[in-house]
């Protein structure tokens, strides 16, 4: 009996010691998640004491301008800040992050220390730029100083609350003067939100709020519907920015310049500057004319001109005819490493966009990531799929990942903007260094959901000629490649498949019906020009 006693005791004792020992992990896992989330100060207090205890588990696994051949200085890293990703306004010199500001700019030196893919072997031709003497100067080598953006986008309220200006409520808008604040399109829009009454804290003090309008959210009606619904696991603790952040939009462009209208129309008071790739050399490896420069010296884009940066790509890498995902790959890694060598004043936390021509992210999330500290990163877009137009609307969203910080993007990957469109980032070898001198879990997450489009990803939306040149355009890689048949290039042919949503392997989508004026149909700018348009908004064969 005796012994049954004592056995009894030591499985009770071994039962009690692996519960505890498994709380104490619970514990210690919930802290470091909460450290990454700021619900409460006290927590960081005591993540840190708990972070040596959890270190094994982490070991085994305005108006920018344009500066020809700048002085290049290296970026100061960034202070982790515990009201978002980075501190905006406070740098300091650390050999770490020292490094990210040596790889964004040397001017025409390989700031990655190795060749660009295929360098030494690759096929090339010559192609007359505009005269260097001439106004624009040598525009495919020249550098571009990000500054700060001096929009005021918030307005302080006679009842001392800070409010963003398009976010909220006309009536209740007027600043600590007495004046009513002049919001984006007043005159267009309807008052649609009734007069709330104050709310009142415990002691019975009117709490300062914002009244947000319809689509806006947050104490400052700054977040909008498509974050409020998103998946961000740190809605709890996001905090406004004293200084926005600059954001950067890399694009590869080969015809697709209705789209770019869209784009910059879209996105020109959110993004500082757009970096625009062109080649003289398609997908596929054939020579083809700078039809985006000619567009940009004639005046076309003058509206957005002062935020354009021109990458010119005068090479083809070797093997990309054989297989076309290298070139593919390519034309990203060239755009966002020859672009992004050439920006001055960028800082760590900065915002790195990367889109194909045919995603065009919706401005509001865009805007969100600029005034907002707290998100998390790297950042993927739900965008609405349609085909030949915004009239055959797809099932489902494109869920792209597009963004992340100038930190994440040459410390995880190595300034290679491919490498941010792919998932992997949890196997980068410089991922696990980024997150903890961050002292953030980076988690990924999406703007938008699929029932909240962030932005519309339009394929092949041409007209039937410009399909035409897409089929002959096409990489070699993305089998069938249709554009080797010729029956597949011809017109009418293309018009069918215009006309019922078909797709060239004979087969027709199951397509919902779509109407012009319902949200989201269709980037703001192609709606307000319909006419012009037309072609990617209305089914013209219909």
């Amino acid at each position: 009996m005796a012994r049954l006693y004592q056995q009894g005791r030591m499985k009770m004792r071994r039962h009690t010691l692996f519960f505890f020992c498994a709380l104490a992990l619970c514990v210690f896992s919930q802290l470091h998640y909460y450290k990454a989330l700021h619900h409460m100060p006290i927590l960081s207090e005591l993540y840190a004491s708990s972070v040596n205890a959890l270190s094994f588990l982490w070991r085994g696994k305005g108006n920018p301008s344009y500066n020809a051949n700048p002085e290049r200085r290296p970026l100061p890293g960034p202070v982790p800040s515990d009201t978002g990703l980075w501190e905006p306004e406070e740098y300091r010199e650390d050999q770490g992050n020292a490094e990210v500001g040596r790889k964004i700019g040397r001017g025409s030196e390989d700031p990655w220390g190795k060749e660009q893919p295929d360098s030494g072997n690759v096929n090339r031709m010559t192609f007359t730029l505009p005269d260097p003497k001439g106004p624009w100067g040598e525009l495919h080598k020249r550098s571009f100083h990000l500054r700060d953006d001096p929009t005021p986008f918030f307005v302080r309220t006679m009842s001392g609350a800070y409010c963003f200006r398009e976010g909220t409520e006309i009536t209740s808008l007027k600043d600590h003067l007495g004046q009513k604040v002049q919001a984006p399109g007043e005159g267009q829009r309807k008052i649609l939100h009734a007069h709330r009454e104050e709310p009142k804290s415990a002691w019975g003090k009117k709490l300062v709020k914002c009244t947000c309008r319809p689509g806006w959210h947050g104490p400052h009606c700054g977040i909008p519907t498509m974050v409020q619904h998103s998946n961000l696991p740190t809605k709890g603790s996001l905090t406004l920015r004293k200084v926005p952040r600059r954001v950067i939009n890399a694009i590869n462009i080969n015809h697709e310049f209705d789209l770019l209208h869209a784009r910059f129309h879209e996105l020109a008071d959110a993004v500082d500057l757009f970096l625009v790739c062109e080649s003289n050399f398609t997908a596929y490896g054939n020579a083809k004319p700078l039809h985006f420069l000619r567009l940009l010296l004639n005046g076309t884009y003058n509206y957005v001109q002062h935020k354009i940066l021109y990458v010119f790509l005068d090479h083809f890498p070797k093997g990309g005819q054989q297989n076309g995902w290298i070139a593919d790959d390519y034309l990203r890694t060239f755009l966002s490493r020859d672009g992004m060598s050439r920006v001055q004043g960028a800082r760590p936390d900065d915002v790195f966009l990367i889109n194909d021509a045919d995603e065009i992210p919706a401005r509001e999330g865009i805007l969100f990531l600029k005034l907002y500290n707290g998100w998390t990163e790297p950042v993927s877009i739900h965008m609405r799929k349609s085909l030949y137009g915004f009239f055959w609307r797809q099932p489902g969203t494109l869920d792209v990942l597009s963004v992340c910080t100038v930190a994440m993007l040459f410390t995880v990957y190595n300034g290679d903007g491919i490498l941010l469109r792919r998932r992997e980032y949890f196997s980068m070898p410089g991922f696990r260094n980024y997150q903890r001198k961050s002292g953030h879990i980076l988690v990924q997450w999406s703007i938008g959901s699929p029932v909240h489009y962030a932005g519309w990803h339009c394929s092949w939306c041409f007209r039937p000629e410009g399909i035409s040149q897409k089929l002959i355009s096409a990489q070699n890689g993305d089998f069938p490649r249709w554009g080797n048949y010729v029956e597949k290039r011809d017109l009418n042919y293309i018009k069918g498949l215009i006309q019922t949503g078909g797709w060239f392997d004979g087969s027709v989508g199951e397509y919902p019906p779509t109407d012009p004026k319902e949200p989201m149909y269709a980037p703001k700018y192609l709606l307000k020009n319909f006419q012009l348009y037309r072609y990617v908004l209305d089914n013209l064969y219909a």
